[in-house]
């Protein structure tokens, strides 16, 4: 039977027919020989003789999920939904994760008018195509099927639940209550904190932190003005200090970076830089380290704080990617602002508005992009999350500086920390 398969694919007909003659004459119920006869009743135009002869094959062999294909494709074209759902779910017994078995399960669902559940199962099929799973060309129709269907199914099932859970009963919940909400719908995804370093846990991971956490950032957004004058003298006076914000050796697998890596397209005027004070960029911005200093930000000896100006050319996307830990937050102060820049953390993407700061947890994946035709600038810097305790500080620089001083014996330099 191997000898006919491949004599098949390459297209010599004779040599298939010997072979397969030779094996029928061997041992004519062996499950292959049932398949290959089942294949030519078919093409013969006797789809039930090609049924008979596949019942036979996944009666015998009920771990070979092709027997399992090539009775539902039968079934599929006789028009038996129930018995082709049942040869699906053989085959999927034999390998959940078939992605052609739940398509076509989704498409019978489909046909029987059992809308919804289909939906289900088009959603778990596009799942394992995310992962990788690559499909014959010929599916991409039943493809955009499932995905158009999955679609129409959760915008019905959005207004259904809006409707009976009420928009009171949503603005009572606050945004906890709503994204669980939106995460049951699937107007939202799921975002976990994924630092590249030092996880904390069970603190919350909100995308986006509320302000009234934050009692210095109307102060520091009252000083707007004063900084943007200092970022605007520094562009034009020392636009030699800027410096490539991306800048990894070469061997570590942050392909994300290709584009940015070493480029000055998405560039920083570092005032201060894991802990190091720059004296010859705060000699420049007197007022922003006034402004700074005020505020509780991270310090561990080589690590933090870290601050500067973040400029972002035009036409530049920064591409989804996660902070090193959940221990600090990221603060944005936008300072020039062209239309079209904006900003995604999680499921919550934002314009950036001069003036108007946010603190955010950049251990969720984020992502930032400038459609304009002119650089973007904000100042940024990372402070403590205020969820940690003195103690837990305490614990997150010594466990930090542990960590340093370990590796630091071989070189930690471009390792991410």
């Amino acid at each position: 039977m191997a000898a006919c398969d491949r004599a098949l694919s390459e297209r010599r007909a004779v040599d298939a027919e010997q072979a397969f003659g030779q094996a029928q004459a061997l041992m004519p119920d062996h499950p292959a020989v049932h398949y290959e006869h089942s294949r030519r009743l078919y093409a013969a135009g006797n789809p039930h003789g090609a049924r008979e002869r596949l019942e036979k094959a996944v009666a015998s062999a009920p771990g070979e999920a092709r027997y399992w294909h090539g009775l539902a494709a039968v079934l599929r074209a006789l028009v038996l939904n129930e018995e082709e759902l049942a040869a699906l779910d053989g085959a999927l017994k034999v390998e959940p994760r078939d992605a052609i078995a739940l398509l076509y399960k989704g498409a019978v669902l489909d046909r029987m008018g059992k809308r919804r559940t289909a939906s289900r199962i088009y959603s778990n099929a596009l799942q394992v195509m995310a992962s990788g799973r690559q499909l014959p060309p010929a599916l991409e129709p039943l493809v955009r099927e499932a995905t158009q269907r999955v679609q129409q199914v959760r915008a019905e099932f959005s207004a259904y639940a809006d409707r009976r859970l009420g928009a009171s009963a949503l603005s009572s919940v606050g945004r906890r209550g709503n994204r669980f909400v939106d995460l049951m719908i699937g107007r939202a995804r799921h975002y976990p904190p994924r630092p590249t370093g030092l996880y904390f846990p069970n603190l919350h991971n909100y995308e986006f932190h509320d302000r009234d956490q934050f009692p210095w950032l109307e102060s520091l957004e009252a000083s707007t003005n004063a900084i943007l004058e200092e970022c605007l003298a520094v562009l034009g006076q020392d636009a030699e200090g800027l410096e490539p914000y991306v800048a990894y050796r070469d061997g570590l697998p942050l392909d994300q970076w290709k584009e940015l890596n070493n480029s000055r397209r998405w560039s920083a005027y570092f005032l201060w830089k894991e802990s190091a004070r720059i004296e010859a960029h705060l000699a420049r911005c007197p007022k922003t380290e006034a402004a700074l200093q005020a505020i509780p930000r991270v310090d561990i000896p080589g690590f933090g704080p870290t601050a500067f100006f973040s400029i972002l050319d035009a036409k530049t996307r920064i591409p989804p990617h996660h902070g090193v830990t959940n221990t600090r937050l990221t603060v944005h102060l936008p300072l020039v602002i062209p239309p079209g820049c904006y900003f995604r953390v999680g499921n919550d993407t934002r314009p950036w508005k001069a003036g108007e700061g946010w603190v955010f947890d950049d251990s969720i994946e984020h992502e930032a992009w400038n459609d304009s035709d002119v650089p973007r600038a904000i100042l940024i810097f990372d402070v403590w999350n205020p969820e940690l305790s003195v103690g837990e500080r305490d614990m997150v620089r010594e466990a930090t500086l542990t960590f340093a001083e370990f590796f630091d014996v071989e070189g930690m330099e471009g390792l991410g920390l």
